[in-house]
């Protein structure tokens, strides 16, 4: 289904990333090359790559980049020391999608081991190890993609309607996305469905993002407004709600776009089945439940203003937070690469995540 790449590491070991700069769609494709550490920030931090899977992916090549930026005459341990100030400035990018912080430790973890075992080995011989580790999590994303997809495929029944919030497609991982993900290999596997996307206030993901992804992928897809979802479910145009997830508690509570909790009420409420799907780098086991997970707070220009244009009074006071809380207890179940966890409760969560 994807006929693009979302991000991609270009050249070798000199080389550089490129984004699909995705606050240019769906107007503009345009490629954003990201050849420094700062760059790569505002990449992450203004919204050009988004999506948890996506962030991760972005955060390991960063590293790349941020290795690349050493000079290649010093030793190990000042490199290693030089790398770790450049990922500790690039967690500070977002705060709630765990998997940027997961891509990051698991590069740390590379770069340190690489080094307490290789005394001899040079700049030049770390950035090597540093791009494979970083290729490894680009690859693993695409199959994490495919799996998620193939375990989720089931929930598309024949003839239903879909609902999804935000984008958690192609343009939000390497691969062809998590809660799309079941919805195109449903497709793949010839079943005619339909898809109905919110609009996803205020940056309006939905309509921008997974709308185009959809209709680039022929898919039947409807947009609305975020607040038409009720309604649609009253009238028994909404057969099951799928969406993403950017961190996922030990006990099942996940965070995502903001509306995704009010999204789980009224699925709950109209006896709809309520799926996130996520790979499993997107739980965090240190947080028992998710009023600990840490909540972006955004710049109120993007409520107060519409395209450049003010739409509402100039000083009036704006709360602006990126993501939500479902509840456990509200979710269906989580279809993760590992398998599905239905009615999630943290013993089934330690249970699936223990799986090899």
């Amino acid at each position: 289904m994807k006929s693009f790449k979302t991000l991609e590491w270009i050249g070798g070991i000199d080389g550089f990333l490129e984004l699909t700069d995705q606050r240019k769609l769906p107007g503009e494709f345009i490629k954003l090359p990201c050849k420094t550490v700062e760059q790569l920030y505002d990449a992450i931090k203004m919204l050009a790559v988004r999506g948890a899977p996506a962030i991760g992916v972005a955060a390991g090549f960063g590293v790349c980049i941020a290795a690349r930026e050493i000079d290649s005459e010093q030793k190990l341990c000042g490199a290693i020391e030089q790398l770790n100030k450049k990922i500790n400035y690039l967690s500070q990018s977002r705060p709630t999608a765990v998997n940027l912080f997961w891509a990051l430790d698991r590069m740390k973890t590379v770069a340190e081991k690489f080094a307490a075992q290789n005394n001899d080995a040079t700049i030049l011989d770390l950035r090597r190890a540093l791009l494979s580790e970083a290729q490894k999590i680009y690859d693993e994303d695409v199959e994490m993609c495919r799996l998620i997809g193939i375990n989720g495929e089931k929930f598309i029944i024949e003839g239903c309607a879909i609902l999804t919030h935000c984008n958690a497609g192609a343009l939000a991982t390497a691969g062809q996305g998590t809660a799309l993900s079941p919805i195109f290999e449903a497709a793949k596997n010839g079943k005619k469905f339909k898809v109905y996307a919110d609009e996803t206030r205020p940056l309006l993901q939905g309509a921008r993002l997974t709308a185009w992804e959809l209709k680039q992928s022929n898919m039947d897809v409807t947009l609305i407004c975020d607040n038409m979802a009720g309604w649609l479910m009253k009238n028994g145009k909404i057969d099951a709600v799928i969406t993403g997830a950017d961190r996922i508690a030990a006990n099942g509570d996940a965070a995502n776009k903001i509306g995704t909790y009010g999204l789980s009420i009224l699925a709950k409420a109209h006896n709809i089945p309520f799926y996130i799907a996520a790979p499993s780098s997107t739980f965090d086991l240190s947080i028992k439940t998710g009023s600990e997970i840490p909540i972006e707070q955004r710049d109120s220009s993007e409520v107060a203003c519409f395209a450049g244009i003010p739409t509402a009074p100039k000083g009036i006071d704006i709360f602006n937070p990126a993501f939500d809380v479902t509840n456990a207890e509200n979710i269906t179940a989580i279809i993760t690469e590992k398998g599905v966890i239905e009615n999630p409760n943290p013993a089934k969560v330690k249970n699936i995540l223990d799986t090899d």
